[in-house]
């Protein structure tokens, strides 16, 4: 006699998910697809969710491009790429002084995962910008279809400092979609309505197809109501376009990047890792039915 969908099946089949990706692969996109992470606020998950989105899409076989825009380099160490002063990396390639395949590296965690590294360079890169044309576009002019399709990529992320500088504005430049990563915390909204006002800035004046397509709520503790609180908030405010998927707050997720590995390499079956392939795994079909309506502009 059959028991029917129980909770412990469904863990079972997002185990699974995790565990066997050549069984469930992921649909590729419509076209490729430029997604922009940021929020200003640190310690709410921009790097851990974009190495760890990144590589569940390349688990699932498709082929993904994270540039790492933080002068920091945590996304560079989680994916396991080099980025000590000398190696090329996206400081180079916004200056102009290298093409963005020669700055591309395979990462550790899947075959189909490149990451442009960011050294401590790019931490002098702002004050450089200044006085260069076009300043706000450096990192548009590099990432051409031309140099793109070199690569073969069907998704790039773009990993962003903590501020609203100019490689943040670079960043939103860049991309026709941004990802914001909201924690399920007590000043989670705080400064958000700065974020979303840049965005429509960006939008009026340098990229006009700028949309925020993605809201993902990070560290959720079920046990707090506040938790619960912040998620209601977030979904009534932004509908449709924060995901289905929320990530817990794991211990898993948070000791990967000391092992420079994202938490589906460190250990997959963790609720974290599990988490982030059912959010991967949204954002990839919103992707695939993209032409099929054209008119939607929210959501995944």
């Amino acid at each position: 006699m059959s028991l029917g969908w129980t909770p412990i099946a469904e863990e079972a089949e997002r185990a699974a998910r995790v565990l066997h990706p050549d069984k469930h692969g992921m649909p590729r996109p419509t076209s490729r697809r430029i997604l922009t992470v940021a929020n200003q606020k640190g310690g709410v998950g921009k790097t851990t969710s974009t190495v760890n989105l990144a590589a569940a899409l390349a688990m699932h076989g498709i082929r993904v491009l994270v540039i790492d825009l933080d002068p920091q380099g945590n996304a560079s160490t989680a994916l396991g790429v080099e980025h000590r002063t000398g190696t090329p990396s996206v400081y180079e390639v916004m200056l102009g002084e290298i093409p963005l395949r020669e700055a591309a590296a395979q990462s550790s965690a899947s075959p189909n995962l490149l990451c442009v590294p960011a050294t401590i360079d790019l931490a002098g890169a702002e004050i450089e910008l200044v006085s260069m044309v076009a300043r706000e576009a450096r990192l548009s002019q590099a990432l051409t279809d031309e140099a793109l399709a070199e690569l073969d990529v069907d998704y790039v992320l773009i990993d962003c400092p903590p501020s609203l500088g100019l490689l943040t504005v670079n960043a939103l430049v860049a991309a026709a979609e941004v990802l914001i990563p909201i924690q399920c915390e007590y000043y989670a909204l705080e400064g958000l309505g700065q974020l979303l006002s840049n965005i429509d800035l960006v939008r009026s004046h340098l990229n006009t197809s700028l949309h925020v397509s993605t809201i993902l709520l990070t560290m959720y503790d079920g046990r707090t109501k506040l938790a619960d609180q912040v998620t209601s908030e977030v979904r009534q405010h932004f509908g449709p376009t924060a995901l289905r998927t929320v990530i817990p707050r794991s211990v898993k997720v948070s000791e990967a990047p000391g092992y420079s590995q994202t938490v589906l390499d460190y250990d997959p079956g963790s609720r974290g890792a599990m988490s982030y392939v059912d959010a991967a795994r949204e954002i990839a079909e919103y992707g695939a039915n993209l032409r099929a309506d054209p008119g939607r502009t929210n959501g995944r």
